[in-house]
């Protein structure tokens, strides 16, 4: 007769054997299996099958442990944890010489407010040429940027520095496209602006120039760092 241990995993064990398991042996040795046929007084013993290490837990006998009260861990809402992962950023905004002229300053600067922004520098300000010529150094090469700069002195700006979170891109969807003929209606350009040359306000095009143009514009001491009543309902 022979027996065949088999469990999931691991190879099969023959033993062509049987032995009597004495209870002194089921004492000492607490991996010892004993098989009892039901018609028959042998036993089958196999003391330690070479096929299972000895740490598997087919042959380990372990305490039982009354069931522990484990403390419960907080749960995090994800919005929540996007939300304190969101990065605040800082652009500048400011209204061309035509803008000031044609008194839509207040309606710029609403714009911003109703979105939820936070105004942080403001002022009212002729800039000099060499200013104009460092901001818009970028487009040095361009035909048009002596006209530009040209148009930049011709009168006092509005320099604003505004703070929000994902604050550039929403800005930039704000103000509409370079051309206001090519801006949708609902944006500055798209309704308050016809020409390219003349189209009422300027936004940083990305973080990183949002804070070059503030430190451009602005003095030290001159943006505000203050905290919003309206903040808890903007964000969660």
């Amino acid at each position: 007769m022979k027996t065949v241990a088999v469990f999931g995993g691991a190879s099969p064990s023959f033993s062509s054997s049987l032995q009597r398991c004495s209870s002194s042996t089921q004492k000492t040795s607490p991996t010892c299996l004993s098989y009892a046929h039901p018609n028959s007084n042998l036993r089958t013993t196999h003391h330690k099958l070479a096929a299972f290490p000895s740490k598997s837990h087919l042959f380990s006998y372990f305490q039982p442990r009354p069931h522990a009260k484990t403390p419960a861990k907080p749960r995090i809402f994800l919005p929540h944890l996007v939300a304190s992962l969101e990065q605040v950023e800082e652009t500048y905004i400011m209204v061309k010489p035509d803008g000031v002229q044609r008194g839509l300053v207040g309606e710029i600067i609403s714009r911003f407010e109703k979105k939820g922004f936070k105004l942080t520098g403001l002022k009212l300000f002729q800039c000099p040429r060499d200013l104009a010529e460092e901001h818009y150094k970028d487009l040095k090469s361009k035909s048009f940027f002596p006209k530009l700069i040209e148009y930049i002195v011709s009168g006092p700006v509005v320099c604003m520095a505004w703070e929000g979170v994902g604050l550039v891109a929403s800005a930039r969807k704000l103000i509409g496209s370079t051309d206001p003929l090519q801006a949708e209606p609902g944006t500055i350009r798209g309704d308050l602006a016809v020409q390219t040359g003349r189209n009422v306000v300027h936004g940083s095009d990305s973080p990183e120039n949002g804070k070059r143009e503030i430190a451009l514009w602005f003095k030290e001491g001159e943006v505000c760092q203050w905290t919003s009543a309206q903040a808890p309902w903007l964000r969660e």
